[in-house]
């Protein structure tokens, strides 16, 4: 086996090796950075490589390390604080001399569970699109076709796990960033049910975006979720405990279960691709052959209220970064400093008043309550994860002269994730195929009862074990 596969080997088994001393964390960390060093010229997955800290890191970890994951390699996308690492949120409004003295809770845990981080990844600038091809760091390519996206906006991240650089990296999902990016190049990729994760020290709360990781197995997610999870002290808020890890759960067998499945998109205007919607078919009738009772359905969530609804909530919390951004540069942003889209956006939130934004909030959550329980009547809901492919690069133009054409845009490829940010569900997106005749990954979510990742989690590993796909790697990562 060539050396740089055993980065597309599981993090549980990459572990192992550390703990058994068959493989030395120093040389898994210097074969991650090789790897960047050889594919991300022209890949474009990080911001920034930490190279000698990671060295230093690995060079502590020894085979007595207990650590759950001592020794493995992994990237940070870089919206969240890495303590000596610049923090830019893909913008170059945010100073480049911005560096963060202390680490962010999901830093922090993964560096409590051993993990070496190699570096930061790119995002679109304030994480707005689901196409990663930031004005400040350029695009990320996906690593089977470098002429279109790796999603958005954990896309760095995936470009870094799919081309073999890293085993796995971390993500983050406010629209769907985890689990678009995972479609568009064949990983793993869950949303956790709301307030999960704690967003310490920042933040007591966070109604959209939850934390998580970009993995090839759903072994790896639950493993991973049961170090991320729980509260921090000061949250204003968290999720329930489960009764048992999460990768408990996801090892067992999940029962007959009811699962509703559709094709029909929460965006009156997206046009699912007949090779996506052809998919969706062959998972429903896959589940079927496993046991469980499958209905065709047709959801009561296509409603441009709950785009506008969405927007009136999305676009406040990106301008608060942008804030942070300002409080820092000591000024507010300009229309030079920032894209289009990220200045249309800062100008359309700051035309609502407070009064206006805490009734678009309660109707959010009037419709999120809607949906949640339509979905009680079932265990799952099966639907695409996107209604194409990965598009091409440039199709979706943050520079481009029409920013509310741009933000629409972005909705009919990824009409099916943002809704599950509203209403808190949990979700998931897995690779379960590819397009014939290019090999383009196109992945299926799964819709979760709330605070239920265990049996959504027990739901994805029974149909990864009928159809494997953690072998199916990208040109980058293959055997040489």
């Amino acid at each position: 086996m060539p050396d740089h596969d055993l980065l597309t080997r599981s993090a549980i088994e990459l572990a192992a090796l550390v703990r058994s001393g068959e493989v030395r964390a120093r040389e898994l960390t210097d074969l991650s950075l090789a790897r960047i060093e050889a594919l991300d010229r022209d890949l474009g997955a990080f911001v920034h490589v930490d190279a000698g800290r990671a060295r230093e890191a690995a060079d502590a970890i020894g085979a007595d390390d207990d650590r759950p994951f001592a020794g493995v390699p992994i990237a940070i996308k870089n919206n969240r604080a890495v303590a000596g690492l610049p923090l830019s949120f893909g913008s170059t409004f945010t100073p480049d001399t911005f560096v963060p003295p202390a680490d962010h809770n999901v830093t922090a845990r993964l560096r409590g569970a051993g993990f070496v981080i190699v570096g930061t990844t790119k995002l679109p600038e304030w994480g707005i699109l689901p196409v990663t091809d930031p004005s400040a760091h350029g695009p990320a390519r996906n690593p089977w076709d470098p002429t279109r996206t790796s999603g958005g906006s954990s896309g760095g991240s995936a470009t870094a796990v799919a081309a073999g650089m890293v085993p796995l990296a971390h993500a983050n999902d406010g629209g769907g960033s985890t689990r678009i990016p995972a479609a568009c190049v064949g990983l793993v990729g869950l949303k956790p049910q709301r307030g999960r994760i704690s967003h310490a020290p920042d933040l007591g709360h966070q109604f959209l975006t939850q934390d998580g990781v970009l993995t090839r197995t759903v072994a790896e997610t639950a493993e991973l979720l049961d170090i991320l999870a729980g509260p921090s002290l000061g949250d204003a808020s968290w999720a329930p405990p489960p009764p048992e890890p999460f990768a408990v759960s996801a090892a067992r067998e999940p029962g007959r279960l009811r699962i509703a499945v559709t094709t029909a998109p929460p965006i009156p205007d997206a046009a699912v691709a007949p090779e996506v919607a052809a998919v969706v078919t062959e998972t429903a009738d896959l589940l079927a052959s496993l046991g469980h009772e499958i209905e065709e359905v047709d959801p009561p969530w296509s409603s441009r209220e709950m785009i506008q609804l969405f927007s009136a909530e999305f676009g406040p919390a990106v301008c608060t970064q942008m804030a942070f951004a300002a409080m820092l540069a000591g000024r507010e942003p300009t229309e030079e400093d920032v894209e289009p889209l990220s200045w249309w956006l800062w100008e359309t939130s700051r035309g609502i008043d407070a009064l206006s934004a805490e009734l678009a909030r309660a109707q959010l959550q009037g419709f999120a309550r809607a949906i949640v329980t339509w979905t009680d009547a079932y265990d799952a809901v099966l639907t695409p994860a996107l209604a194409e492919v990965a598009v091409p690069l440039g199709e979706i133009d943050p520079r481009g002269d029409d920013p509310a054409a741009t933000f629409a845009r972005s909705g009919t490829f990824t009409p099916f994730t943002a809704g599950i940010n509203i209403t808190g569900q949990p979700a998931i997106s897995l690779p379960i195929a590819a397009r014939k005749g290019d090999d383009l990954p196109i992945g299926v979510q799964l819709i979760g009862r709330p605070a239920e990742e265990g049996a959504l989690l027990a739901l994805a590993a029974q149909l990864e074990a009928a159809r494997p796909w953690a072998d199916r790697l990208a040109p980058p990562a293959r055997p040489t």
